[in-house]
Parts: C-alpha cells; sequence; structure tokens
C-alpha cells in the first residue's frame, strides 16, 4: 500500500538531508524523518504550536511518535532532568565532574561499581523524572487552550487554537465552526486534523463527553501517560508500518519506510545507517520471542517506559556497551571511556587521572 504520510516524510528527510551536507558536509549521523527536529525553538510560531500539538519526540520513550528510533532514548534514561546540563559545547571539565557526581548516585551501595540492579533503579528513578517534566509543562499547555478556565475544552476550542497556531484566521475559523461550515484548509492540515481528532477521542475517558480535562489532555499530548492511549499509539505506529495489514510487523516492513533515490553516496549512507539501526533493534529488543514478527503486544511491551523489566533489560544492554572488564557491572573509569554514550559528551581525555579524583 501506499503510506503518503511515510513519503512525505521521507521526501522532507531526504531534503534535509542534503541540506545539512551541504551546509555540514561531516555530518551524517542525521535521520530520516525526525519532524520535532526541524522545528526552530525560538520562532513564536513554532512555540505556540509546541503548546498545544502532540509532539513528535517524548523523552523516554525508545521510539518517536512517528516510528522513528530515539536516538538519545540512552542519555535521556540516564540523565533525566540533568540533560539539558550536558549540552554540546560544555566544558569538557565541567561535565566529567557531573558524570563522577552521577555515577556515585547510581552506585547505590558505594562499591564503586554500578550492577545492573543499580542502574535499572537509576533508569525507573529517571524515567519518572521526565514524567513529572511533562506534567509540569502540560499545565502550561492546558492553559493555552482553555482561557476560560473551566477546566474542560471541547474539540472545536482545540480545532481553533490549532488552525490559528497554523496561519488561519481564528475569528473566521471559529465562526465557520460554529456555523457548522466546511473548512477550506489544505490536504496535509486536513490529515493532521483528522488524526487529532482520533486522538483527542481516545484521550476522552468514560463517561465519553468530548470534553478533556487536564488529565485526559496530558494523555493527549503524552500517550506514555496512559495505558490506553500508549496502546493506541502502537496502533499508530504499525497501521503506519504495516503493508500487508495483518496488525503485525516484519522485519521488512519495520525497516521499509519509502526510501527516494538520491545520488549523493554520503545522504545514501544516511538511510543505510538508519535502516542497519532498526533491524538491530527489531532483532535484539523488540521481537523479544525472535520469530521474525513483531505483536502490537511486543511493541506496546518495548515501548511502555514504566515497565521494570524493560528497564532490567535497558541497563544490562547499556553497561554491556561500555563493560570491558567483561564483570557485567560498570566501574567509573568504563563510564568516563564510553561518555558519549550516556551524556552525549566525550570526556576521554579527562579519565586518566579518575582514581586520583575518586
Amino acid at each position: 500500500k501506499f503510506n503518503r504520510t511515510a513519503w512525505r516524510r521521507h521526501l522532507l528527510a531526504v531534503s534535509m538531508a542534503l541540506f545539512c551536507l551541504l551546509h555540514n558536509p561531516m555530518d551524517v549521523h542525521a535521520r530520516p524523518a525526525n519532524m520535532s527536529s526541524l522545528k526552530d525553538k525560538n520562532s513564536p510560531t513554532s512555540k505556540e504550536e509546541n503548546e498545544i500539538l502532540p509532539p513528535d519526540h517524548l523523552n523516554g520513550m525508545k521510539l518517536e511518535m512517528d516510528g522513528h528510533i530515539n536516538k538519545g532514548f540512552h542519555q535521556e534514561v540516564f540523565l533525566g532532568k540533568e540533560m539539558e546540563e550536558f549540552e554540546e559545547d560544555s566544558e569538557p571539565r565541567r561535565n566529567r565532574n557531573k558524570l563522577i557526581d552521577i555515577f556515585r548516585k547510581v552506585d547505590f551501595n558505594k562499591d564503586k561499581s554500578v550492577s545492573a540492579k543499580e542502574m535499572q533503579r537509576w533508569i525507573v528513578e529517571k524515567t519518572e523524572e521526565h514524567f513529572q517534566e511533562a506534567v509540569r509543562e502540560n499545565k502550561m499547555s492546558f492553559h493555552a487552550v482553555d482561557p476560560d478556565g473551566d477546566g474542560h475544552v471541547t474539540w472545536d476550542e482545540y480545532r481553533v487554537k490549532f488552525l490559528a497556531s497554523k496561519g488561519f484566521n481564528k475569528k473566521e475559523m471559529a465562526d465557520k465552526i460554529k456555523n457548522s461550515e466546511e473548512l477550506k484548509v489544505d490536504e496535509e492540515t486536513q490529515e493532521v486534523l483528522e488524526s487529532l481528532k482520533d486522538r483527542w477521542f481516545q484521550a476522552d475517558n468514560p463517561p465519553a463527553d468530548q470534553l478533556l480535562n487536564e488529565e485526559e489532555f496530558l494523555s493527549f499530548l503524552h500517550p506514555e501517560h496512559s495505558k490506553g492511549m500508549l496502546k493506541y499509539m502502537v496502533k499508530e505506529i504499525v497501521r503506519d508500518l504495516d503493508q500487508d495489514s495483518d496488525k503485525k510487523l516484519t522485519l521488512s516492513e519495520f525497516i521499509s519506510l519509502p526510501m527516494g533515490t538520491v545520488e549523493n553516496q554520503q545522504a545514501q549512507d544516511i538511510d543505510d545507517d538508519w535502516v542497519r539501526e532498526r533491524k538491530k533493534e527489531f532483532e535484539e529488543v523488540i521481537d523479544g520471542n525472535h520469530d521474525g514478527i513483531v505483536t502490537m503486544e511486543e511493541l506496546q511491551e518495548y515501548m511502555d517506559p514504566m515497565n521494570e523489566y524493560n528497564a532490567l533489560n535497558e541497563a544490562k544492554q547499556m553497561i554491556a556497551v561500555a563493560d570491558e572488564n567483561q564483570n557485567h557491572n560498570l566501574e567509573l573509569e568504563e563510564i568516563l571511556k564510553y561518555s558519549e554514550y550516556f551524556t552525549g559528551s566525550k570526556l576521554m581525555d579527562y579519565a586518566r587521572n579518575v582514581h586520583e579524583e575518586f
């Protein structure tokens, strides 16, 4: 079947890849179709849209809303709310000291070694921090769509706010909706509206009153906060990728979002790396029983950020990446050496004298 949304994503991704290559030829680690990364966070319009639109990227979730692998997942569940402190241009010595401090906190029994159980405990704690941050942000977002403060928002009220954020005349749209007139919007906006409407009614907990309160609006923006909405998110991802409509994913389906023909070899390498990453994730993590098929249940279990069994598996995987002495634990030297994996910052030059300072 032809997936128009996925095709648009890929065309946009190819354009952005070529743009990046022209402006920064060395940066070949981008990925296709990361829609959330294309927004200008400093633009007033983007800020307004971000307040009311479900974000593509959710901290602490293994997949983006559009089904792409969250490449920052390990850093998010290791750093929690401290993520912003590890900026790429931060002073390396300062970041090293922060990482040492984090290691001491993860090392719960203070034996100067981090076990899988200790890392699991830490991952659950950091994921909870992301949950709490989402709740705080939701309060502001809900206020933006509920200016009269009555504690409820109708679909029509939200629709007007959304269309206004996209540049449509707010009063004109409100009048048309009130009078049940046809909204003359472009095809892409209409597709987004239909998708949002489905999501809106899924977030409307029983008894269904077509109104969302603050808690329901949180589920609308952040499906990870609701088992029902997490299931809906999984269903949407499967629908986008499932080519034979059997409500399951094969490896070929998981890695085969439409790939365009790109003459530039570096841009093609971006696609190739992306496919390799998805293949590895599918075979080693998502497909729990290794039968070559991922069911909705398997994908939902994989996506559940508060599943402690998942957190333990993630802890073991994170340890395996840096466990050079193969003792199934992590020492400080190992975390510092592999700091880019855990924090996004390279600190290898500062790992040599760690014993003296620790």
